[in-house]
């Protein structure tokens, strides 16, 4: 019997990790137990959980979705999709593999293709974020199967 190609594991908030066709996929990575007033109060996130990621999708700014140290412990591998207007402000953080993409528009990765949604959502970093600012987005990624990230 062959393989579900698909599997989705729920870290917790707004992380998820969609393994899919051989890829693995993260959503608004929160890798660790704390990020400011924030407390994990789940089961801690899978040591494996940020291994071998291909691509990160950030639907936006807030701290609890573009958490900075769980970004530069998947920055040697994985690319990161940020919503347009992100990207600098993530390079000055020292984030290299960053591509911005904007409301409406597609891509390919591989054999995906991830295309993008508004989504309602103040999507600035703030309190401290340097004015960084940027639209918050959803994606549908699809493979052999399809899915929606907001």
């Amino acid at each position: 019997m062959m393989a579900d190609p698909a599997s989705i594991t729920w870290p917790g908030h707004a992380t998820v990790l969609i393994e899919l066709d051989g890829m693995r996929i993260l959503t608004d990575p929160v890798l660790r137990r704390r990020i400011g007033p924030l407390t994990r109060i789940g089961p801690p996130v899978p040591a494996d959980a940020g291994e071998r990621i291909d691509l990160v999708l950030l639907s936006h700014l807030h701290a609890d979705h573009a958490d900075l140290p769980s970004l530069r412990r998947l920055a040697g591998s994985a690319h990161l999709v940020v919503p347009r207007g992100s990207g600098p402000w993530l390079r000055t953080k020292g984030l290299t593999n960053v591509r911005e993409i904007g409301v409406g528009e597609e891509f390919d990765f591989g054999d995906f293709r991830l295309s993008t949604t508004r989504a309602e959502h103040d999507g600035r970093r703030r309190p401290m974020g340097g004015g960084a600012a940027a639209e918050a987005l959803g994606y549908v990624v699809r493979g052999s199967r399809s899915l929606y990230f907001a």
